[in-house]
This record gives C-alpha cells, structure tokens and sequence, in this order.
C-alpha cells in the first residue's frame, strides 16, 4: 500500500511540474501573441487616424475653399447680370466649370470612403470588373446563396480582392487567377493565381513584408478577421482571408441611426 502511495505521489509530482513546465513554456509565446496584437491594433488605429486627417484635410483645405469662391463668383455674377448682362456669360461659364472640378473632387472624396462598384454592381460583380485584364483569365464564383454583407467586411473583402489582384496584374500578367468567395459565419475569400509566387526570401520571413500585402491583413485586422499571404510548391501566390460577420453586423446596428421618433 505504502509502495502505491508512494508512486502515487511521484507521479502526482511530475504531472505538477510537467504543467508547471507546459504554463512556463506558453507564457512566452502568450506574451509575443499579446504583443503582435497591441502592435497590429496600434497600426490599425494610426491608419484610421491618418484617414480621418486627410480627410478632414481635404474637406477644409480643399472643398471648402473652393465652394466659398464659387458662393462669391455667383454673387459677382448676379451684380454684373443686373448692370451690364452681355459681360455676365463668361462668368457663368467660369462658375460652370469651376463647380464641375468640385464635384469631381466630391466624387473622389467618396470613392475613397466606399467603393462605389459595391454599390452599383454588388461584390461579386465589382470584383469580376475590376479583374478583367489583369491576366489571361480571372474566375470569380461565390459559392452560396444570395450575398448581402455588413458594410465593414464588403469593404474589406473588395480591398483584400483588388490588392492580390493588382499584383497579380503587376507581377503575374501572363497567369491565370481565381477568386473564392464562401460565406458561413464568416466571409472565406480566396484568390489564387499559377504566377511564380513569393520571393524566396519573403517566404522564409527574410524580407520585410510588402505595404499592400500588410494593407491586406490590416483590412482584415479591422473587421475582426485575419488574412495570409502564401505561395503554393507547384507556383503561385494564394491569398486568403477569414472576415467575421457577427461583429461587423452588430456593429453596423449599433451605428445606425433611428428614422423614427420613437427608435432606439
């Protein structure tokens, strides 16, 4: 009984201090996973941020500026129209023109907040458009039933799709491409392509990572998701992306504004 006991008690010791061992070896690691995600969610804050700025940027230095002028060179307009009016239609012309140019830049403020293919041809379309004649033959399919998507992860999923394209398009002209889209609880996308893939060195981590593929994981990072850039033995980059959409649903809720007096 004493010899049980006794064994007992050894075994007991060396699971403590296996699990012990096991709780000390993960702890470095948490701590690398901890801090990859503060330096990931910093980089995501700083470039909303830095949006944000450059959009208020545009909008006071910019739009409002010329709007103001525009308000000025009518009200000289309607003074010259009521006391000389053959001198009056030059500078209506010159006030046309000039409101054309600001909203072209109007135009360009809100393609840079939106897509606007997303809206006017939905992802699936918006992404065939924007591949067509980025190489020999792009095959876009969504595997599922009818697409509708929080706002959040349509954007990101269109920027995760015209950024792997783009490359492909820059490095892979003369390859073939596919692109998956397969909806569950989250948005699966993937894009494929037979180029020669990723440098050597990108592979092996030995090059700092590419600003469009980092856009890539940041756009996934801000809907809750993760994105993965690899290359296939055979050839080839294969992008992937996992975007939730619970999160971005809720959220999307949470923000919308009420319509009636007694909304919430």
């Amino acid at each position: 009984m004493r010899a049980v006991l006794a064994r007992a008690a050894v075994l007991a010791g060396a699971f403590t201090a296996g699990a012990v061992a096991a709780r000390a070896a993960t702890i470095p690691h948490l701590r690398r996973l901890t801090a990859d995600l503060q330096r990931s969610r910093e980089r995501i804050l700083a470039s909303r941020e830095e949006e944000r700025r450059r959009l208020r940027h545009d909008l006071h230095d910019g739009l409002g500026p010329t709007l103001a002028s525009l308000a000025m060179s009518l009200d000289a307009a309607r003074i010259t129209l009521a006391c000389e009016p053959e001198r009056a239609d030059p500078l209506l012309a010159d006030v046309r023109d000039r409101l054309a140019s600001a909203v072209g830049e109007i135009r360009d403020l809100a393609h840079g907040l939106r897509p606007p293919a997303l809206d006017d041809l939905g992802l699936v379309a918006a992404i065939e458009s924007f591949a067509e004649g980025c190489c020999e033959r792009v095959d876009v399919r969504f595997d599922g039933a009818h697409l509708e998507l929080p706002a959040a992860v349509e954007v990101a999923a269109y920027r995760i799709a015209q950024e792997a394209l783009t490359n492909v398009r820059l490095h892979a002209p003369g390859s073939t491409a596919m692109v998956r889209l397969t909806r569950d609880a989250e948005l699966h996308l993937m894009v494929a392509d037979t180029g020669p893939g990723l440098p050597d060195a990108s592979r092996n981590g030995g090059l700092p990572m590419r600003r469009g593929m980092a856009a890539m994981k940041e756009w996934a990072a801000e809907v809750g998701g993760n994105c993965a850039i690899t290359s296939r033995n055979g050839g080839g980059t294969v992008v992937t992306a996992h975007l939730p959409l619970a999160a971005a649903a809720a959220a999307a809720g949470y923000h919308r504004p009420s319509t009636g007096r007694g909304g919430a």
